[in-house]
């Protein structure tokens, strides 16, 4: 057996791992997600990845003449982790993100065969393969901002063996030339959802995205409106680039550290900055017993978008940035 195939096999071993311990945490519960995590080669999309440390950051390859550098990639690639991609002046640009949160993502998404799919966010391409692996190439259209993004992702699918379309523009405008789609995904944070989105979707699609620090699970009624729960699940995501800014960060002089460390209540302060003072919303917060992810929802409409604690008419809500 030559060099090549025991490498061939030591991919193929690391990935059956990873996928056993996706599936211990509670995803890839459709079996056919678990046989995409199963053959899409993770290492191919992420030939280098980036450890940050005191005063910079370390450069990791999979071609690297040192073994052990070699070997910690490698460990890399096929541990349950996000990972540093692409950086710029010390600015996290990129990442491939933590695959068993992937998965959560793409269970959630609740494709069936047949359905046309928007990712937003094209990273390193392997998102955007795992899709093609289960609708098919055809079905799947990947966007990014920027093109270097954009042309390492798709050389990425090629040598996967993967053609979806990955072409360059803002998230936030969609891509209005592959529409209507049944699904759309974002693998970045939104400060709010793009109207462009529901406008792009067949009526019954689903929308998922992170937004604040969750992940939104809108169902669209018509091009005019969508509303969904949070996920329970946390979610950090590289920012969309383009379209709307968010939210400038508040002053929280005054504010419990407690509260401040408190990942849920950080949930809250971000999905209603500008919105509710800083204050209000730790005092709504205790009111209503440190509420979890999965109480809150949005609401998007012709008039504009909202978020509400347990019901889009009850008396908390407040117009997202």
């Amino acid at each position: 057996m030559g060099a090549h195939a025991e490498f061939v096999d030591l991919y193929a071993e690391e990935r059956a791992t990873l996928v056993r311990e996706i599936a211990a945490a509670g995803a890839l519960k459709d079996p056919a997600w678990r046989a995409a995590f199963g053959a899409v080669p993770r290492h191919l999309f992420v030939p280098y990845w980036f450890q940050f440390k005191p005063g910079g950051h370390e450069r990791l390859w999979g071609e690297d003449q040192d073994p052990q550098r070699r070997a910690r990639w490698l460990r890399g690639v096929y541990a349950d982790t996000a990972l540093a991609t692409r950086v710029r002046d010390g600015v996290l640009l990129s990442s491939s993100s933590q695959p068993s949160l992937m998965a959560r993502m793409l269970d959630e998404l609740e494709v069936r065969e047949g359905h046309r799919v928007l990712e937003v966010g094209a990273g390193t391409g392997y998102n955007a393969a795992l899709l093609c692996h289960r609708l098919g190439d055809e079905h799947v259209t990947s966007l990014d901002l920027d093109p270097e993004i954009v042309e390492s992702a798709r050389t990425h699918l090629g040598r996967a063996g993967y053609a979806p379309a990955v072409l360059t523009g803002d998230g936030a405008a969609g891509c209005y030339a592959h529409a209507p789609y049944d699904r759309i995904i974002a693998t970045c944070t939104v400060p709010s959802v793009p109207s462009a989105w529901p406008a792009q979707c067949r009526p019954g699609a689903r929308i998922l995205a992170p937004l604040s620090t969750g992940l939104i699970a809108l169902r669209v009624r018509d091009a005019g409106y969508a509303e969904g729960r949070f996920l329970p699940t946390p979610a950090y995501f590289v920012p969309l680039r383009g379209g709307t800014a968010a939210p400038a960060p508040r002053y929280t002089g005054g504010l419990p550290r407690a509260a401040l460390e408190n990942d849920l209540f950080r949930f809250l302060l971000s999905l209603s900055a500008n919105s509710l003072d800083p204050h209000e919303a730790l005092a709504l917060w205790h009111l209503e017993g440190r509420p979890r992810r999965e109480r809150f929802g949005v609401t998007v409409s012709g008039a504009g978008q909202w978020a509400w604690l347990d019901d889009p008419a009850g008396p908390y809500a407040w117009p997202l940035a």
